[in-house]
C-alpha cells in the first residue's frame, strides 16, 4: 500500500544509475543485483492476485525498459490492472527519448524525478521529495492525490 493507492503487486527491479543521495533503496542500484525473472514468471505472479494493481519500482525500471515495456503491455492485454511506475528520470526526459518513451503508453501513473535529499518531505504521498510528481497518464487513474500533475493521456 506504500507503492500507490490500494492493494498492489510491487515489482522491484535491480539497477539504477541515478544514485540519489539519501535513496531509500540503495541496495537496488547494482545493475547485476537481484534475482533474474522473465516476463512470464512476473506476469503469473501479477495475475495470481486478482485484487491488486501493479507498481514498478527499483532501482529504476527505465534502465530495463524493453522488459518492463513487454511486461506492462502484457498486463494491459491480459488484465484490467492499473500500473504505477517510479523513475528518477523526468517525464520530459522520457518523452525526449523514444527508447525510454516506449513504456509510457502502458502506464497509468508515472512518479517522476530524482529523489533530492534537501527537498525531502515525509508528509508527501507516494514520493520522497517535493520535486517528484505524480503524473496521471490515463483517465483510469484520477485520484485526487496532493501533488498530482494532470497530463493529457497519451493513449
Amino acid at each position: 500500500m506504500a507503492d500507490g493507492p490500494g492493494l498492489r503487486t510491487s515489482i522491484y527491479c535491480a539497477g539504477c544509475l541515478h544514485h540519489c543521495p539519501g535513496c531509500h533503496n540503495p541496495q537496488s542500484w547494482d545493475m547485476a543485483g537481484g534475482k533474474e525473472m522473465d516476463v512470464e514468471e512476473l506476469l503469473e505472479l501479477i495475475k495470481a492476485d486478482e485484487f491488486s494493481n501493479v507498481s514498478f519500482s527499483g532501482g529504476d525500471p527505465f534502465y530495463q525498459v524493453e522488459a518492463f515495456t513487454e511486461l506492462a503491455r502484457r498486463i494491459k492485454e491480459e488484465t484490467d490492472k492499473t500500473i504505477w511506475c517510479w523513475t528518477g528520470f523526468t517525464y520530459e526526459e522520457i518523452l525526449a527519448d523514444p527508447h525510454l518513451a516506449q513504456m509510457l503508453p502502458y502506464l497509468d501513473v508515472l512518479v517522476d524525478g530524482p529523489f533530492i535529499l534537501e527537498r525531502r518531505d515525509t508528509e508527501l504521498l507516494f514520493r520522497g521529495s517535493d520535486n517528484q510528481r505524480i503524473i496521471h497518464l490515463t483517465p483510469q487513474e484520477d485520484d485526487e492525490i496532493p501533488g498530482t500533475v494532470p497530463m493529457k493521456p497519451i493513449r
